[in-house]
């Protein structure tokens, strides 16, 4: 019987779309570009669009460079509220001040226009690495910052 409820309240996603690669603009200018193998999404019991095989995300500044990408194994956007989280080796890549920051998890919020994790992170520019217990943004990445920071480590090859 265990079996028999297991199977019967396994929804089947409403949408699946295999090798995805979605752009966002807003007059003409790219926004938010975003890849994935696998995009999964559902109307039931709540709306949302799980990316099961990983999501790479590329933010553009009005120069139509990327400016930021994140990168994640595994991701959730929850649809209602307007909020996706990712997870599993996150990294955050910021091309405009050098930061790599490596995570275990985050939240983005567009309708805040946030972006955090409440977990560890380690941040690599050159040759400095920060340690951290978060970190927030605004929703376009520019303004990234480590939370609780536990100290810079300097080193030379």
């Amino acid at each position: 019987m265990k079996d028999i409820d297991r199977f019967e309240r396994k929804t089947p996603p409403d949408q699946e779309i295999k090798e995805a690669h979605v752009w966002r603009t807003e007059e003409g200018k790219p926004q938010l570009e975003l890849d994935a193998p696998t995009i999964v999404q559902y109307r039931q019991p709540d709306t949302r669009t799980i990316y099961p095989d990983g999501v790479e995300l590329r933010f553009y500044d009005e120069n139509r460079r990327v400016q930021t990408l994140i990168r994640a194994k595994k991701a959730t956007s929850f649809d209602d509220k307007n909020i996706l989280t990712a997870s599993d080796s996150v990294v955050v890549i910021d091309y405009t001040n050098g930061d790599t920051v490596y995570l275990k998890d985050i939240t983005w919020e567009s309708d805040n226009d946030i972006i955090y994790s409440h977990n560890p992170v380690r941040a690599v520019n050159g040759n400095r690495v920060t340690y951290g217990d978060g970190f927030t943004s605004d929703g376009s990445m520019t303004n990234l910052r480590i939370t609780r920071q536990r100290g810079t480590i300097e080193f030379n090859d």
